[in-house]
């Protein structure tokens, strides 16, 4: 702990961070590419800028709350000043896979493919806000012992609120003159998830929804701001992630179990879209280094 505005808590067994809550009145934090082994919640309360975050890009203004999930690659990037608050927690500290039904921030808050990574803070909204992150400082400032056994309950109420939050907010479906559009939509996100682990090309999903690839390219671009592809490699992606989170199986079985025969094709796949090899993610995240129980 540096000063009042920086709490730090370090990882004793590896001194690697364990959680991390600091204010900050510039960009000189976020203006690089960061790929960072934990968790992050930044909230931008003044300022406006770019966001650039996996393989798009968004505009962003104050009263912002975005959420990034471990080695996600984002970067801010203005010419205007802009403070806020940021949170970071390893999962070595709070694993929001153990009990992903607890707080609910694994789908909704940060491995949502089909959403921006933000949440419009409102002016109601924001007095619980700072509430909940009063009460983590406070737990910091009153924790003589060192063991900060009330942090995780604070973090998770903050999660929570965070996710319940993007849950109320998030539009149903994408508004567009083509009624149909949005039905469409609907079933792509659908047919992503019922077939990634079998069917990774983008024509796969344009012949499931009979559509031509164009045509489907084009919505899936103006709707999510992202390529088809993308989203179908970022879906493949989080769940290799999770299995090598939540388990000790073989990187060549998960492959396998992802649809990849070729160990060594998934694990180039991976490296291009995390920047760390399967076995990197797995020691620096440390989702396998116990099964879970």
């Amino acid at each position: 702990m540096n000063n009042q505005s920086v709490f730090t808590l370090i990882n004793q067994q590896d001194g690697n961070l364990a959680f991390k809550l600091f204010e900050f009145n510039d960009n000189s934090h976020f203006d690089h590419l960061q790929r960072n082994n934990f968790y992050s919640i930044i909230w931008i309360k003044n300022g406006s800028g770019l966001l650039k975050v996996d393989f798009s890009e968004y505009l962003f203004h104050k009263d912002s709350m975005f959420a990034f999930a471990p080695y996600q690659p984002f970067m801010f990037s203005t010419d205007k000043k802009i403070s806020g608050v940021a949170m970071q927690f390893h999962s070595d500290f709070y694993c929001i896979h153990r009990n992903p039904k607890e707080t609910n921030c694994d789908a909704v808050l940060f491995n949502n493919i089909y959403q921006p990574p933000s949440i419009i803070i409102e002016e109601s909204n924001k007095t619980k806000f700072n509430l909940l992150l009063e009460q983590l400082k406070a737990e910091f400032k009153s924790s003589e012992s060192e063991n900060y056994e009330l942090l995780i309950p604070a973090l998770k109420m903050f999660l929570v609120t965070a996710s319940r939050l993007k849950a109320q907010s998030k539009v149903s479906e994408p508004k567009v003159a083509d009624t149909k559009t949005p039905y469409l939509l609907v079933n792509l996100k659908s047919a992503i998830e019922e077939n990634f682990k079998q069917k990774h090309s983008a024509s796969d999903y344009a012949e499931i929804l009979n559509i031509s690839s164009n045509a489907l390219a084009k919505l899936t671009k103006t709707h999510f701001n992202k390529t088809l592809t993308d989203l179908i490699t970022e879906r493949i992606i989080i769940e290799a992630k999770r299995e090598l989170y939540m388990t000790t199986k073989p990187i060549k079985e998960i492959a396998y179990y992802l649809g990849y025969n070729d160990e060594f094709y998934f694990s180039r796949l991976f490296k291009n879209n995390a920047d760390v090899s399967p076995q990197m993610y797995r020691d620096t995240v440390g989702f396998g280094k116990a099964e879970v129980n």
